[in-house]
Formats: structure tokens, C-alpha cells, sequence
């Protein structure tokens, strides 16, 4: 796996609802380094800090591999990477075998893997249809948030390396199945609120399934 492009992007005034409101989902390569700092990537645009950003979101990986299934999905849309507000295309990234936990290092950051992208309304506004979320949790490779272990800086091209694998199975394709399945496997709950590289508010908000 190695990154195939950085991307960062502006505040972009929309309209929901009749109300005036902002995002930073509208984001476009950069083809130049990024600076992956605690809880953000520096110079890109974050509009609500209470769901984007932080310790456990720091930076967004989605993967190269699945832009040829949306882009037969969606093909009149001007297709660029960037498209679901990644900061980082990453080629051949697979989230069946990427387990929560996982810690990597890109360029001079380590960063660990921390939890697979929700969808919400800002997604479909990129997308010009709020179908896109139906469509998006259907097809189960929502990408993954990272936490940066250790600040550095990222370049196209840099390789994700494996230096930690998580002692816990639980892998990004499995939670995010378990996150939106009607009936919860026991055994894969187990493992995310086993899973300490959660965030602890998803671990508790899952213990009442058990």
C-alpha cells in the first residue's frame, strides 16, 4: 500500500434544509506533502470539530481500489480524488484485513487505526444525492480515521508500512458491519468493546447489545 494522493481542502459554504451551513468535504489533491499533527491535517479545513477532527479522527484513508465501482456507479459526476473527503488515496487498501489497532508507519508519522468513516448528509452533498449514504453503507468500504501516534509528515508515493499488527481481530470492514447491522454478531461486539484503539464512547454505546 503506498498513497497515491494527498488531499486537502477549503470551508465551502452549502445550504441543508434551508439553513446556511459549512463543510470541508470538498477536497482535492494537493500533490504535495501533508503534516499529519495530533488531531488534524495541517491547512485543511474542518467545519464541525465535534464530528470531524480530534484524537481518534485525525486524518481520513480511503482507498484507490474502490474508486472504479463509484465512478461506474456515479458517472456524470467530475470524478477527482478526494471525491469522499479523504485526505489520504491510499492504492490497494483493504479493510477486511485492516484491523482496528493496526499501527503504521507513512512517511515520518505513526499513526494507528482508530475507526471506519459514518457517512452523513455532507457526503451527499458532494455527491449532489443523499442516496450516496444508502449506497455507501451497502457496499461496506466506508475507508478508515487514523490516530497519529507521532506527528510527521506524509508524501505521495510514501508506502504505509506495518509495524504493530492489533493483537485484536477486529478488523474496520467487521465493525463497520456490526455498526449498522439490525442484529449484532456476539462475537465480533466482543471484540470492538474489547478493543481499546476504539473510541471509548463506541465501546460503551455497544455494551447494551450484549
Amino acid at each position: 500500500m503506498h498513497i497515491i494522493s494527498t488531499n486537502i481542502g477549503n470551508l465551502k459554504q452549502i445550504t441543508w434544509k434551508g439553513k446556511q451551513l459549512q463543510t470541508g468535504i470538498f477536497k482535492y489533491p494537493t500533490h504535495s506533502p501533508l503534516l499529519l499533527k495530533k488531531e488534524l491535517v495541517a491547512n485543511d479545513a474542518i467545519a464541525n470539530r465535534k464530528v470531524h477532527g480530534g484524537i481518534h479522527k485525525a486524518c481520513y484513508l480511503f482507498s484507490t481500489k474502490h474508486y472504479p465501482y463509484w465512478e461506474k456507479r456515479y458517472p456524470n459526476l467530475n470524478w477527482n480524488w478526494g471525491m469522499f473527503g479523504e485526505n489520504l488515496s491510499i492504492s490497494d487498501m483493504d479493510e477486511t484485513y485492516m484491523r482496528i489497532g493496526d499501527i503504521y508507519k507513512i512517511g515520518s508519522a505513526l499513526v494507528q487505526i482508530s475507526q471506519p468513516r459514518e457517512p452523513c448528509f455532507k457526503l451527499g452533498i458532494r455527491f449532489g444525492t443523499q442516496q450516496i449514504l444508502k449506497d455507501f453503507i451497502d457496499h461496506g468500504f466506508p475507508g478508515t480515521y487514523v490516530k497519529i501516534l507521532e506527528e510527521g509528515e506524509v508524501s505521495p508515493e510514501d508506502e504505509l508500512i506495518l509495524i504493530k499488527p492489533s493483537d485484536n481481530l477486529l478488523t474496520v470492514y467487521q465493525f463497520f458491519q456490526l455498526l449498522y447491522a439490525k442484529k449484532k454478531d456476539k462475537k465480533v461486539l466482543k471484540l470492538a468493546i474489547d478493543n481499546t484503539a476504539l473510541p471509548e464512547n463506541k465501546r460503551e454505546g455497544l455494551k447494551k447489545y450484549l
